[in-house]
């Protein structure tokens, strides 16, 4: 059966946030660092879409759920291909790429054990080095952590 372009694959949602864009193999991750695995909230997702961007994708949609920079950064160093967009009464009200900003705060942990950050009330502070490699360098030890030593706070 062949789908007319207006048909949604995913249902639409009335007010809160649809993530779209997100690399198909990202999807999991995403649900997890945003704790919407156990948020009440209503949730459809979907993954392995078609996208012309990026060949296979995945979409999350949150009723009612608007997020935070710090949130917003978290999507951003996991998946920066994705697409941010805020829904009012079925309409988009707000839609943005995202964009790792220069330092983020609060959001990963430095994976030196020796790092100041993991021994003491002390706010971990990194500068991004590559936004698309993901290469974070630690304000305080200048350890480099890379996606693959990444952990989230």
């Amino acid at each position: 059966m062949k789908m007319s372009k207006k048909e949604l694959i995913v249902s639409a949602i009335q007010n809160g946030t649809v993530i779209d864009h997100i690399a198909a193999d990202k999807l999991f991750q995403v649900i997890k660092i945003l704790n919407l695995d156990i948020c009440s909230n209503q949730i459809l997702f979907g993954t392995n879409l078609n996208s012309n961007k990026l060949g296979k994708k995945a979409i999350i949609k949150i009723q009612d759920k608007y997020f935070e920079r710090h949130e917003i950064n978290k999507i951003a160093i996991v998946s920066p291909s994705a697409t941010m967009i805020k829904i009012q009464d079925y309409d988009v009200v707000e839609k943005f790429s995202l964009s790792l900003p220069q330092t983020i705060e609060g959001i990963v942990k430095c994976f030196n054990p020796k790092c100041i950050t993991n021994h003491e009330q002390v706010l971990q502070k990194f500068t991004v080095l590559d936004a698309d490699k993901i290469k974070l360098q630690c304000y305080y030890c200048q350890k480099i952590t890379k996606e693959e030593t990444l952990n989230f706070l």
